[in-house]
């Protein structure tokens, strides 16, 4: 419990295994079309699914995607979360930083929690009347130690083979 009846809450971020997802502000109805054409034109083809939280209005959950049950994962993400103008993508077959920079280039799009294939969960702060938003992202587990000069190696031997460096 924090000052003048705040509630923290921390929920758990669930998507499909394998899957990877991003959680994010933004601040518009438009944003779920705007937020599927950059994921859909970046990575034609890429099964994904989205949704988008209205802060006002309606205050509906809005989704969108190209498969059902990552949309109704995402969807089903924002239910639990209960905030308003928070949206999420979750991806299968690919990777955030595929993406990240088109939907950070959406309009709408005012910041990104998190994006990650880790367990992950969100800190929302709720008010007495029920409204809620993100405070950040609780995202995989905690560090083991600082890398050694193997370890570096090692790093740059992976993202060379992923194709991220030269």
């Amino acid at each position: 419990m924090a000052g003048d009846g705040i509630l923290l809450e921390l929920v758990p971020l669930r998507f499909p295994p394998g899957a990877n997802a991003i959680l994010g502000q933004a601040h518009f109805i438009k944003s779920v079309e705007d937020i599927y054409e950059a994921v859909a034109g970046t990575l034609p083809g890429t099964p994904f699914g989205l949704a988008f939280s209205e802060a006002s209005g309606p205050r509906l959950i809005r989704s969108e995607g190209t498969d059902a049950e990552l949309s109704k994962a995402a969807a089903d993400n924002l239910e639990r979360l209960s905030c308003g103008h928070v949206f999420m993508v979750i991806l299968s077959e690919a990777w955030p930083i595929q993406v990240l920079p088109a939907i950070r280039g959406v309009p709408e799009v005012c910041g990104i929690f998190c994006a990650t294939s880790n367990p992950a969960s969100a800190i929302v702060a709720r008010e007495p009347g029920g409204a809620g938003g993100v405070l950040g992202v609780i995202d995989g587990e905690a560090p083991l130690g600082v890398e050694s000069p193997e370890d570096v190696d090692a790093r740059r031997v992976l993202l060379r083979h992923f194709g991220y460096k030269r």
